[in-house]
């Protein structure tokens, strides 16, 4: 099961409003200005360990290189990144209705979190579960994790349900 991650407002939150991981030190701290939301690489590397594949989906610009090196600093890789340059590319490309600035299914990610409710109310109708988090929580990491859990149960119950049907026929 994949498990997607906004980035501004998730991950990278402001020190005057949330806990904050440490920043890196001098001189990575002027490269990389971002704050980590406060157990965010524990939570990756945790998902990661249970066999959930971990990725970024966000609708910046950031380079999917910049992304993948300030989460190193925190010693955490990320399974797939989705950026806005790519977003355009593989779900917009030619269409001429413009679609959702993410569309996690697209990707097979069952799991999306995001602070925008949009993207979150959308979710159902779009394919995919989506997880609201924008204030600063304490147990926001073991609560991502218990829903992460619960929709990888409930697609295990689904694929076993498909399966049995199958060999019925």
């Amino acid at each position: 099961m994949r498990v997607s991650f906004d980035l501004d407002e998730v991950l990278f939150v402001s020190p005057e409003t949330h806990k904050t991981e440490p920043p890196p030190v001098f001189p990575l701290n002027l490269l990389f200005r971002e704050r980590l939301r406060l157990g965010t690489p524990r939570l990756i590397n945790e998902l990661q360990a249970l066999g959930y594949e971990v990725w970024v989906y966000t609708s910046s610009y950031r380079s999917e290189n910049y992304i993948r090196r300030l989460f190193r600093l925190y010693g955490v890789r990320f399974d797939g990144i989705v950026n806005a340059q790519r977003h355009l590319r593989e779900v917009q490309r030619d269409r001429k209705t413009v679609l959702p600035q993410k569309l996690p299914n697209h990707y097979r990610i069952s799991l999306h979190v995001d602070d925008e409710e949009v993207i979150c109310t959308s979710a159902r109708q779009n394919g995919f579960h989506a997880y609201q988090l924008n204030a600063q929580d304490d147990d926001w990491a073991e609560k991502i994790l218990q829903r992460a859990k619960e929709i990888s149960e409930q697609e295990r119950r689904f694929e076993q349900a498909k399966s049995s049907a199958r060999d019925q026929k």
